[in-house]
């Protein structure tokens, strides 16, 4: 991560995680983040767009749902674009590190990917949890 130009924000999910492909191959997530804050009996809301690449971004549409509260710590990332009618467009989003439920109001049983796995098979409600620290270095 850049330094001086860290965001975490916690809030949920807007719509689920769009999750496609890039030319070369590569899997890239889209999703919206809102935020909640009540100040002095003023709700307010803030929206923001995100998106992840790789591994990362497989989990994450395998694993979360519209409504669903998470923790997104990454990047801001500016991008330009012209759209075919010639406008000139720009858009600010969060370019995620690290996506993860909140467990606040929530739990999560985990399902450990083996190496070199892309897409977790999540465990089915009331499934017994399919974690495996059978690895070669330290779970923590």
């Amino acid at each position: 991560m850049s330094f001086g130009n860290e965001v975490t924000v916690v809030g949920n999910l807007t719509r689920a995680p769009e999750l496609r492909y890039t030319p070369s191959g590569a899997s890239v997530a889209n999703f919206g983040i809102a935020h909640n804050r009540k100040f002095k009996d003023v709700d307010e809301t803030s929206f923001f767009d995100a998106a992840c690449w790789g591994t990362l971004a497989e989990n994450v549409a395998a694993s979360l749902n519209k409504g669903d509260r998470v923790i997104v710590s990454g990047r801001l990332e500016q991008r330009s674009w012209e759209t075919p009618q010639g406008e000139k467009r720009s858009k600010v989003e969060i370019v995620a590190d690290e996506v993860s439920p909140s467990l606040r109001w929530a739990s999560v049983q985990i399902a450990r990917n083996e190496r070199g796995e892309n897409v977790p098979q999540p465990a089915g409600k009331g499934s017994p949890s399919t974690t495996d620290y059978s690895y070669d270095e330290e779970p923590f």
